[in-house]
């Protein structure tokens, strides 16, 4: 009898999971961008098409959307999750996590591309922002880089120096000087960026800029400018009266 009883309670609560076939075909996330387009899917829906099934309680649209609220709705820093940090969803295995990952490092390159037209003159830090916040945001890491400008300020190119850790990374004044004169450039600017989002310079960043703007003048390389970047701001030492 206690059985019986207490078959029918969970008879009774029990929800079946709808699976997304049984959606209406419009609110299927891969028909609907065939008959809508992209830009009608929610950002959920963009990442349920990635992942492409859920798990046995949840669609891949609602998966989507608890994953998405882990990282507080914001795009930006689920694009700085790994692999191994999506993983631990339920339903999200290597192979799914790769995806979400791959499918958002699209986004950002294509960003990138998109910044940097043929010709470019810098003409204040924020040209020079616009420059480095494609290579220096979402990084869980510090990367220092320079702008290579010539006469003209038009920028021949950009460089990766050096690649740290979550609290700091070198920058050997040989390697800056000798990527500069090889590269025949005129002005230089450097920048780095804080995965912490603080915009204060250290006592090291300010020591490291006196020096490589003392050793530029040397070799006839002026160093207009030293940016800190986060993923929403930056600072100028141009800017701030630090160089």
């Amino acid at each position: 009898m206690l059985n019986c009883i207490s078959r029918f309670l969970f008879m009774a609560n029990y929800k079946p999971k709808i699976g997304i076939k049984q959606w209406a075909e419009e609110d299927r996330p891969r028909e609907k961008l065939m008959q809508y387009g992209r830009r009608h899917l929610t950002d959920a829906e963009l990442i349920a098409v990635l992942i492409g099934s859920g798990n046995l309680e949840e669609t891949s649209v609602d998966l989507s959307k608890r994953i998405l609220a882990a990282y507080d709705n914001d795009l930006d820093k689920l694009g700085r999750a790994t692999v191994k940090e999506l993983s631990r969803f339920r339903g999200i295995g290597v192979a799914k996590a790769i995806s979400i990952v791959a499918g958002l490092e699209l986004g950002r390159r294509r960003k990138e591309e998109g910044v940097t037209p043929k010709v470019v003159q810098i003409k204040d830090a924020k040209d020079s922002y616009a420059q480095f916040y494609p290579v220096l945001t979402d990084l869980p890491h510090e990367e220092f880089w320079i702008l290579l400008l010539n006469r003209a300020n038009h920028v021949i190119s950009k460089h990766q120096i050096s690649k740290g850790g979550l609290s700091g990374t070198v920058a050997d004044p040989k390697i800056i000087f000798k990527v500069a004169m090889d590269h025949d450039a005129t002005y230089l600017i450097l920048a780095h960026n804080h995965p912490s989002g603080n915009l204060k310079p250290s006592q090291e960043d300010l020591i490291l800029t006196r020096k490589l703007t003392a050793a530029g003048k040397l070799l006839d390389l002026i160093v207009l400018d030293h940016l800190i970047i986060t993923n929403n701001s930056y600072l100028s030492f141009n800017d701030e009266g630090l160089i």
